[in-house]
């Protein structure tokens, strides 16, 4: 179905049908037809190239989006409580893949062991928010917006406050969360773009008159609407001659046929591609393990080396380019300390968090261990925070994002880096 918008005629697709001369906001009221971020002229005018080379990393998120079961995952094999708590879905030291005298990874991530051993995977145990509700969609918000709880103000996204702090570096695509929809770490920052799959971000533009017309109208003027319209289309006929769709893996990468991994493979292709991307956004799920959770095998196992073998085929087909690209995996809480009468577990506190690859000093599990005798725990018999997930998230951004004031990202946070990256 066609649509007007101001003299232009636009399907659903954001094809232009009409070659008639266009004025400058028709032809940005055209655009929002195709693109999701061409909706204000404030989102063009965030939208220019990269002004201050401050440095070209990149940052990838995966939320594992339900709450993942940390316990399951860096496994405190060295806490009696443990398999006390856990007689039918404790991990067997013997059968996890050893870290170092107390932690085990579960089996199912076999496929980045090697990245630990390499110094290039760190992981942090006993971390979180200080939200108390145990709720995904609260604790999920809080932990988006880098607050301790919702009880906070609502500031917009962590990552939309870097990106508003730093303004002369964004470019059409800086910002990309590869899901149908906006995640709140991203909500505030207009430039961010939201698309299922690469693949069809496009804006085809089927007559040569119309090409012509669009260059020629953004061709002059030293305006934040025209240099973004310069940028813009520089990046649209980049997509258009270089298809997602047909992008092949390098280095033997295999990437998991599921919406996970084809995430994963289009964030590869935009690292590679130089289309100045700095943060992508990609969720993985269900991890809400009320049920048959599963130990060695089962549910959560399944999920996890779905989780592993996207990070693995990641790291292996960036190649060089996985240098200045960092990966962090996190959730919005633990599990419950004991298993109950589903053989699962219910919604807990604490839980862990993964960074792999460009800077990290890997091959170290990071956090003070709280125990997991009774006087350990808080709430209904849930694992303590003592990291507060925000000295993670502060630290990439001060180390590896160039953010200026990371300690402003964060309102009211006072702590202190773990010493889990390097600079540059």
């Amino acid at each position: 179905m066609a649509m007007k918008t101001d003299g232009i005629y636009c399907d659903g697709e954001g094809r232009l049908d009409r070659s008639a001369p266009i004025s400058r906001r028709a032809a940005l009221t055209a655009g929002a037809a195709g693109l999701a971020w061409w909706m204000t002229s404030r989102a063009w005018a965030q939208a220019s190239f990269q002004t201050e080379e401050a440095h070209d990393n990149v940052l990838v998120v995966i939320f594992l989006r339900g709450g993942a079961d940390g316990l399951n995952v860096v496994i405190p094999t060295g806490e009696d409580e443990y398999y006390r708590q856990r007689p039918t879905l404790a991990i067997k030291r013997k059968d996890g893949l050893a870290l170092d005298d107390f932690y085990v990874l579960h089996p199912a991530l076999k496929p980045i062991q090697s990245l630990f051993e390499s110094g290039e995977l760190a992981a942090v145990q006993a971390a979180g928010s200080q939200d108390q509700t145990r709720s995904h969609f609260e604790a999920m918000a809080a932990m988006e917006k880098g607050l301790a709880d919702t009880t906070e103000a609502d500031a917009g996204g962590w990552l939309a406050r870097h990106i508003l702090a730093t303004p002369g570096r964004n470019t059409p695509l800086r910002a990309v969360a590869l899901s149908s929809t906006m995640p709140d770490s991203l909500m505030g920052a207009l430039s961010a773009l939201a698309v299922p799959s690469m693949a069809d971000h496009r804006l085809r533009v089927e007559s040569k008159a119309m090409k012509e017309r669009l260059k020629q109208l953004y061709s002059r003027g030293d305006d934040a609407i025209s240099q973004a319209g310069r940028d813009t289309l520089q990046v649209l006929e980049a997509l258009n001659r270089t298809d997602p769709a047909s992008y092949r893996p390098e280095n033997g990468a295999q990437y998991p046929e599921t919406p996970y991994g084809q995430a994963l493979r289009e964030t590869a292709f935009l690292i590679k591609g130089g289309f100045g991307l700095e943060t992508a956004c990609l969720d993985m799920g269900i991890w809400d393990t009320h049920v048959a959770q599963g130990a060695v095998d089962g549910w959560m196992a399944g999920m996890l080396g779905e989780l592993a073998q996207g990070i693995q085929a990641l790291m292996k087909d960036l190649g060089a380019e996985g240098k200045r690209t960092t990966v962090l995996v996190q959730t919005e809480f633990g599990r419950r300390i004991d298993e109950n009468s589903g053989f699962g577990t219910d919604h807990g506190r604490a839980s862990f968090m993964f960074l792999a690859g460009g800077g990290v000093k890997g091959g170290k599990v990071y956090g003070d261990w709280p125990g997991m005798r009774p006087e350990d725990l808080e709430g209904p018999g849930d694992l303590r925070v003592t990291t507060d997930y925000r000295s993670v998230l502060a630290e990439i951004l001060a180390k590896r994002l160039a953010s200026p004031d990371a300690a402003a990202i964060f309102p009211g946070f006072r702590g202190g880096p773990l010493g889990i990256l390097q600079a540059g």
